[in-house]
């Protein structure tokens, strides 16, 4: 979907019409467009950065912000953003830019339906509805979007702040299992008898048949991960009891 702006022709139009025509249909209508390149999540983060290390904070700064925030980047991280570049963009620089980034983002954290907004706009998956037919499975809420309508069953399946699955077991005669490939946000996955393993986007767990496991998302994170079913024969799904509270609270010390 090609990004639409018309900044240029509102306010330059009649005296730089080919500008105009430049910012609102190339740059925007084009290169902002090129999703298959990189997100728009990841060019609001590189705009951001870049603008921010020229000292520019007017208003053409004030417009990428709100959008990166729209964009999926949370307050959190447009904090660590702009720290990170300031040890190589300038200390005063960064100050700046915090001023104004703390006008867009508050000093409130956002609701959990706001969150999961952003979380929603940062991925180009969509995170689907209520996972209700699961959800006695699952400790805190999740969504599920299937994929796909035929052939290999896929579901993207998408984990709130500390949500999680019991501890589970995919069982088949012959082959079956799961393929995990985890698009957006930290999770974790763990395997019965073995330390817990932290998920980051471009990672793929393959579970074979018989495996005692779960995974879900970090304390701190939403979390995703398209979930692809094996092909097995006689091929079922045993649902076991929960990880519990005091487990889950110890990952990552």
């Amino acid at each position: 979907m090609a990004v639409k702006q018309t900044a240029g022709i509102e306010q330059l139009g009649g005296f730089a019409p080919k500008f105009a025509e430049l910012n609102d249909d190339v740059l925007f209508g084009e290169v902002w467009s090129r999703e298959d390149k990189l997100s728009l999540r990841d060019r609001s983060l590189v705009t951001v950065v870049a603008l921010m290390s020229q000292g520019l904070t007017d208003s053409s700064f004030r417009y990428h912000l709100e959008t990166a925030k729209k964009n999926g980047i949370s307050r959190e991280e447009i904090a660590e953003i702009l720290t990170h570049a300031a040890f190589y963009a300038g200390w005063p620089k960064s100050w700046a830019a915090f001023r104004m980034a703390k006008e867009v983002w508050g000093d409130e954290p956002a609701d959990a339906e706001t969150e999961k907004e952003r979380f929603a706009a940062s991925m180009i998956f969509p995170i689907g509805e209520p996972n209700d037919a699961f959800a006695k499975y699952f400790i805190g809420k999740s969504y599920l979007a299937p994929l796909t309508n035929s052939g290999l069953p896929v579901h993207n399946v998408t984990f709130e702040p500390g949500c999680r699955n019991n501890w589970h077991i995919h069982h088949a005669d012959e082959g079956g299992g799961q393929t995990l490939i985890c698009v957006a946000g930290h999770g974790w996955y763990q395997e019965e008898g073995k330390p817990a393993q932290a998920l980051e986007p471009g990672d793929v767990v393959n579970i074979p048949a018989g495996v005692k496991h779960w995974h879900g998302a970090r304390k701190d994170s939403w979390f995703a991960h398209l979930a692809i079913a094996v092909p097995g024969v006689n091929a079922s799904n045993e649902w076991l009891e929960p990880l519990t509270d005091e487990e889950y609270d110890k990952l990552g010390e």
